[in-house]
């Protein structure tokens, strides 16, 4: 399972690298989105499926699986979801202050 996990890391990290390498800022967007959620897969594998019961004091079992991993992705996830919004709203002013959102043509506009 954890072979099949890496290899759609791996297929999620290709797609978001050939996205960030567009022209289109949309492209960017959604490519940076895609290589979080790869990150957030492989921290979520690479944490592993442990067995055992829930880290809580009152309990006497000595077994206990770590909830780091989940907590990380949860953060991640929010803040991905936030730096998304951010630049989709960037994205937008800029597409209708400059009327395009090729990289190419705003690099001309900006140094013409």
């Amino acid at each position: 399972m954890e072979t099949l996990v890496a290899i759609v890391i791996g297929i999620l990290f290709t797609i978001g690298t050939y996205l960030i390498l567009s022209n289109q800022m949309l492209r960017i967007i959604l490519g940076l989105s895609i290589l979080s959620h790869a990150v957030n897969l492989m921290i979520i594998t690479m944490g592993g499926l442990k067995q055992g019961g829930p880290p809580l004091l009152a309990e006497n079992t000595t077994r206990f699986t770590d909830p780091v991993p989940q907590a990380l992705i949860l953060t991640a996830i929010v803040i991905n979801f936030a730096v998304t919004a951010f630049l989709l709203v960037l994205s937008y002013r800029t597409y209708k202050m400059h009327g395009t959102d090729n990289m190419d043509e705003l690099r001309g506009n900006r140094h013409g």
